[in-house]
């Protein structure tokens, strides 16, 4: 049976996007390289939205920050304090354009999946400090890469005494690693 209009889309470049997780260097943040790292899994040129991994050390702090886009959060592993809760292994957030939040602890070593669309503002007392985007996360991408920057983050206690996972092979077809 024949569909009732076309499907095939106009873009002949599009495709999805495949990242092997599994197989990048953390990249230390520049605001605490011995604490806080980050993986770009994608960015979003055409939206401004943009998904990383983090990894943050027991007792990092991020700064207070304004959330100029909603965003989402999955905790994988650890423990965060996020205004008067604390985030767990499991736990999901999202949290709506606008959403103010004072600083964010690492109660234990943690990696979370963050997804943003759009750009998170930075501030300290009554002055902005920084803003992180999809911009940002190329650009500090590349310098690391440039440099030779990335290293991969010490694992926590519990992960040193596990086995290796035997690596995934890569997906077949027409898929691209991300920026």
């Amino acid at each position: 049976m024949a569909l009732p209009q076309e499907i095939k889309p106009l873009n002949s470049e599009l495709m999805d996007t495949l990242v092997q997780a599994g197989k990048m260097e953390w990249t230390p943040q520049p605001f605490d390289p011995e604490r806080s790292f980050v993986k770009v899994l994608w960015t979003g040129a055409e939206s401004g939205s943009w998904a990383v991994l983090l990894k943050w050390k027991k007792g990092f702090v991020a700064p207070p920050h304004k959330h100029l886009s909603a965003s989402h959060t999955f905790i994988l592993s650890g423990k965060l304090q996020v205004r008067d809760g604390v985030l767990n292994a499991g736990d999901y957030v999202y949290e709506p354009n606008g959403m103010l939040h004072g600083a964010t602890t690492a109660l234990e070593d943690t990696e979370y999946l963050f997804i943003c669309n759009g750009a998170v503002l930075f501030f300290d007392g009554d002055k902005f400090t920084s803003y992180l985007s999809w911009e940002e996360l190329r650009r500090a991408e590349a310098k690391a890469k440039a440099r030779g920057k990335s290293a991969k983050a010490k694992p926590a206690a519990k992960a040193a005494t596990a086995p290796k996972a035997k690596p995934k092979t890569a997906a077949k077809g027409r898929a691209r690693a991300a920026a």
